[in-house]
């Protein structure tokens, strides 16, 4: 459906609206339409009488059947619907080859650098200083450009949590920016703004920060460390090589414990770098569903278990992290046969966590999700402004969905450490 046909039809019925009411009934008429497939007629028939307020509450109730009587009014979100072609995903499956690959000076002859040149001889190779801009000004044509760097600052940092959320103690090391993946609900959408992959040479400058660091243990029994925050952790590691690093340094750190956070197969670095216990190899799952139409170009569920056996077999342990869970019509179903298979694949001995939480965004990244993924079906949930000023299902809607989904978890792997991740106190507190 097209904007200007929604525009059309909304200043049919209310001519003299003003631009901003125009907005907020523009983008109620799209969500709904979308979601229901339904002609414009249908959506908001014409009435002799109709005005702003009536049409207004009329509209929210059909788009927030659920939470339209208990939510607040200022909880609605209703922004300029902005649409661009342009910047539609492009979802043709492709290896992973960059067309430029800039590398710094100071690390032009590091390992990292002649094993990008040797992977990648057909590409436009450049010198730079650290201050040329890369990139392009389309996310989709990140994966074209490539930069091996020196990383000065951000190596060693407290999980940023949401404001306000119960923290579980997490700290993180930034080992890249910029992933394969193509998952529609991806964060890195909207902050990254540098469109290129980037992948530090310096790794044993990150590893330095730790010793001496006070971390903090939080929920578990010692300090938690990992990668994973601006990409996956394990998918470009045949490159390059940091699980060769990082696994020795953890190794001889038995008072510390590292995550690698993935939703790759990527594993012939861990194996290569031999079994360690305080080493986590973690999956993202999802429900069924979520992983085949959301998470573009990642492996299916049945892939990253087996990949989790390999590890787990090796000498590590396992971690799985349920988020984003994305609350749809039979969403219990789709989870519990996820959990299902994990019980039936997994060693459960294995299994150090598992985090829970439900799917929240920015506002900003909710533009960009529907500019680049126009059949979406994951914003057609009833996402308000919440405590930490993030999209969120209601709080009944989510303590329904952790009521249900972690005492399963626990029942089924009663050793690991459950959690909720970046949620409100209050919502933790009931579950």
């Amino acid at each position: 459906m097209q904007l200007n046909e929604i525009e059309t039809y909304v200043l049919g019925l209310l001519p003299k609206l003003g631009i901003n009411k125009q907005r907020e009934l523009v983008r109620l008429v799209y969500e709904i339409a979308k979601r229901e497939d339904v002609p414009l007629a249908e959506i908001l028939p014409f009435e002799k009488n109709l005005n702003f307020e009536s049409a207004k509450k009329r509209l929210l109730a059909r788009r927030y059947p659920v939470n339209f009587k208990t939510a607040r009014k200022d909880q609605f979100y209703l922004p300029k619907l902005e649409l661009d072609s342009t910047q539609e995903a492009d979802l043709t499956p492709r290896p992973f080859s960059p067309k430029t690959i800039y590398i710094e000076t100071s690390v032009k002859d590091t390992p990292l650098a002649q094993r990008v040149r040797a992977a990648f001889a057909q590409a436009d190779f450049k010198e730079t200083d650290g201050k040329t801009q890369v990139g392009s000004p389309h996310f989709s044509k990140r994966l074209d450009t490539l930069l091996i760097h020196r990383e000065k600052y951000d190596f060693l940092k407290p999980c940023p949590c949401s404001c306000g959320s119960a923290g579980c103690g997490y700290n993180l090391v930034n080992l890249g920016f910029g992933c394969r993946f193509e998952c529609e609900y991806c964060f890195l959408q909207q902050y990254q703004n540098l469109h290129a992959v980037l992948l530090p040479a310096n790794v044993e400058e990150f590893l330095a920060k730790i010793d001496g660091a006070k971390f903090r243990a939080g929920l578990f029994d010692r300090p938690r460390i990992g990668s994973g925050e601006f990409t996956d952790s394990l998918v470009f590691d045949d490159l390059t090589q940091y699980s060769a690093q990082i696994v020795p340094f953890f190794r001889a750190r038995p008072h510390l414990q590292f995550e690698f956070k993935t939703k790759s197969t990527n594993i012939g670095g861990l194996l290569a770098a031999g079994g360690c216990e305080n080493v986590v190899a973690a999956w993202s799952v999802n429900a069924g569903p979520i992983t085949q139409d959301v998470e573009h170009f990642t492996p299916n569920l049945t892939a990253r278990l087996q990949a989790a056996c390999e590890v787990a077999r090796a000498g590590y342990r396992l971690g799985f992290h349920f988020d984003p869970v994305v609350i749809y019509e039979g969403y219990q179903q789709d989870y519990a046969r996820t959990v299902q298979e994990m019980a039936d694949t997994l060693p459960h001995n294995k299994i150090a966590w598992i985090s829970v939480g439900t799917l929240r965004f920015s506002r900003e990244l909710k533009k960009r999700i529907e500019m680049r993924f126009t059949k979406n079906r994951i914003l057609d949930g009833e996402f308000l402004l919440d405590f930490d000023g993030k999209m969120r299902y209601s709080q009944a809607q989510r303590i329904e969905a952790y009521q249900f989904l972690v005492p399963l978890l626990r029942r089924t792997f009663p050793h690991a450490v459950v959690y909720l991740c970046m949620e409100d106190p209050a919502v933790a507190s009931k579950i």
